[in-house]
Formats: structure tokens, C-alpha cells, sequence
């Protein structure tokens, strides 16, 4: 278990972390230090438990918008997948349909040239196919 020191609201706090996220929390603890001096700056000396209270809830709200968002991804990334599948299926019979006009085309052609070539046997000097 790691710590790192930080400085919140101009005080400093030993903090305990997980080995490697040392970083990551003096991060936190740096973006947390900034909303707090934002707030005393914007509303002045109101109170080191209320500018905390504060910050924590505007990083409440920016967590709540934020899983707000991602649910709404979510479901517009489910939509996007139900729309491939339909587009898929969609594809998928569009190729059968041309796959089977070809062959009763090919079926066509070869019932033709067979009584063509009938034809020619029959007296014709053209043979075709």
C-alpha cells in the first residue's frame, strides 16, 4: 500500500492508495484543491466544511450527468446494433434475391438455347451455346 501527500484547501493529508495509482490520486486530490479555491474565490471565506461539501457536490453532479450520458450511449449504441442486424438480414435477402434472379435467369437462357440448338438439328445451320 502506497501513500502520497496532498494539499486540500491548504492543508496536507496523507493519503493510502493502491501501488501505481500514486498519481492518479494526487491528481484527484490536485482537481479537488482547485474547485475548493474556486469556490473561496467566487463566494470568499464561507467556510472550509462548506466549500468541501460544495466541491463534493459538484463532483456528484458532474458523476451523475456523466452516468446520465452513459446511459444514454448505451442505449443508442443497443440501437445502432439492432439496426446492423436489421441491415444485415436486410442485405443477406436482397443477395438471395439476386442470386435466385440470376439463376432463373441462367435457367432461362439454357431452356432457350437448348431449343436453339433443337432448332438446328432439326434442318438449322446455327448452333448457339
Amino acid at each position: 500500500m502506497a501513500t502520497v501527500n496532498a494539499t486540500i484547501a491548504g492543508r496536507q493529508f496523507r493519503l493510502a492508495c493502491e501501488d501505481g495509482q500514486e498519481d492518479h490520486l494526487q491528481m484527484l486530490a490536485q482537481d479537488i484543491d482547485v474547485r475548493i479555491e474556486g469556490l473561496r474565490k467566487q463566494f470568499g471565506e464561507i467556510g472550509d466544511t462548506r466549500l468541501t461539501v460544495m466541491a463534493a457536490l459538484m463532483v456528484a453532479d458532474e458523476m451523475s450527468e456523466a452516468a446520465h450520458k452513459m446511459r444514454r450511449m448505451e442505449e443508442e449504441l443497443d440501437a445502432l446494433r439492432d439496426a446492423r442486424v436489421v441491415a444485415t438480414d436486410r442485405a443477406k435477402a436482397a443477395s438471395e434475391a439476386v442470386v435466385g434472379a440470376f439463376n432463373s435467369a441462367a435457367e432461362r437462357l439454357e431452356g432457350i438455347t437448348r431449343k436453339l440448338n433443337q432448332g438446328v438439328a432439326n434442318g438449322s445451320n446455327v448452333a448457339i451455346g
